[in-house]
């Protein structure tokens, strides 16, 4: 299987190397990231028009063989998991969540969370992502780093809920630890221990994302078996890309659909608690109820849409351009509206597609 899987590694690196041989100088739009200490530090920037990569540069210390990770990107390729799962009839956006905590008593509001409410962020249920202002206290750093990190889904799945399901946008990673629980259980039902777990979670990965779409992909698992899919996924530059191509070539990759094209139209249509949000994935829109964007909004263009980081990673997808364009790096998020702002002026420098 290593064999296989790093094959399918050097002949992706292969044609995407090829590509870059086409390419021309770096854009000032590009070599900015690399110089201003405003957009410091950037680890890469590719380029993609049309399906090719038109510019790549790497910061000093990384290149195209490097994994990075995705922090909350990681969000879109458990949404793409589920979206595969919606398409092959094992979930139901609409029915009740499988969770088998919520519906051991009848009574239990929990038991009223769709499927569709936790991929929009809005289940209601008491999730606190940041604690402020004691950080090292909030769900999801007890969920990722401390004391519930063996079994994050049993955790994320015991909070009561905070407000009534569909009606609150509430950011939050443990929303998708549950999403990845759910997952699983769709996909081996009698996956129990967590061997079983991550084995069948990895076999469906590399049989429908991996193999066809990104070949460096390797996310981690808690010690329950529960992949950590609000976090903790790790893909090359070149794969972040190819995940985006995915998506702008309406779930398609080398002539399969690996994602159903009525998934792709869902992570772009705005969701009810919060225009700027589809299904864990952040559109170009404003959202008058959010203190900062996290995408740029007020350049466009509307249909741009993107998987979004911690720490100021972008897949940005622009059907109007043909265009994917990805920033991976390291830049606090306090100070990161300069990289926003220079991310929104580089998609915009190339033109709207014929």
């Amino acid at each position: 299987m290593r064999g296989v899987r790093s094959s399918l590694f050097v002949a992706a690196m292969g044609v995407a190397a090829a590509a870059i041989a086409q390419t021309s100088a770096p854009k000032p739009e590009i070599a900015r990231f690399f110089s201003d200490p405003k957009l410091a530090e950037t680890r890469a920037i590719i380029v993609m028009q049309d399906g090719k990569i038109v510019a790549e540069q790497y910061g000093k210390g990384y290149g195209p063989t490097n994994r990075l990770i995705g922090w909350s990107m990681s969000k879109s390729i458990t949404s793409t998991l589920i979206g595969q799962l919606v398409g092959a009839g094992k979930l139901s956006l609409d029915a009740p969540a499988p969770v088998a905590a919520w519906h051991t008593d009848p009574a239990d509001p929990r038991g009223r969370i769709t499927l569709r409410q936790l991929l929009n962020m809005a289940s209601g249920l008491r999730h606190d992502e940041l604690g402020e202002p004691a950080v090292e206290d909030s769900d999801t750093n007890r969920g990722l780093f401390a004391d519930q990190a063996g079994d994050a889904a049993a955790f994320a799945e015991s909070r009561p809920l905070a407000d009534a399901p569909g009606s609150k946008f509430t950011y939050s990673s443990l929303t998708t630890i549950i999403l990845s629980d759910i997952a699983v259980h769709a996909i081996a039902p009698a996956a129990h221990t967590p061997a079983e777990r991550r084995a069948a979670m990895r076999a469906y990965l590399k049989a429908n994302l991996v193999d066809p779409v990104m070949p460096s992909l390797i996310c981690e698992f808690d010690a329950a078996g529960t992949m950590i899919g609000g976090s903790f996924c790790h893909a090359t530059a070149r794969d972040w890309a190819r995940f985006g191509q995915l998506y702008l070539d309406g779930g398609v990759a080398g002539g399969r659909q690996v994602v159903p094209a009525a998934w792709v139209a869902l992570v772009r249509t705005p969701s009810p608690a919060n225009p700027s949000y589809a299904a864990h994935f952040w559109l170009n829109r404003s959202n008058p109820a959010a203190k900062h964007p996290a995408l740029f909004p007020e350049q466009g263009p509307a249909d741009t849409f993107s998987p979004v980081g911690h720490l100021g990673q972008f897949v940005t997808v622009t059907p109007s351009k043909h265009l994917v364009v990805v920033r991976l790096g390291k830049t606090q998020d306090d100070v990161l509206q300069p990289v926003k702002t220079a991310l929104g002026q580089l998609v915009n420098s190339y033109p709207n597609a014929p």
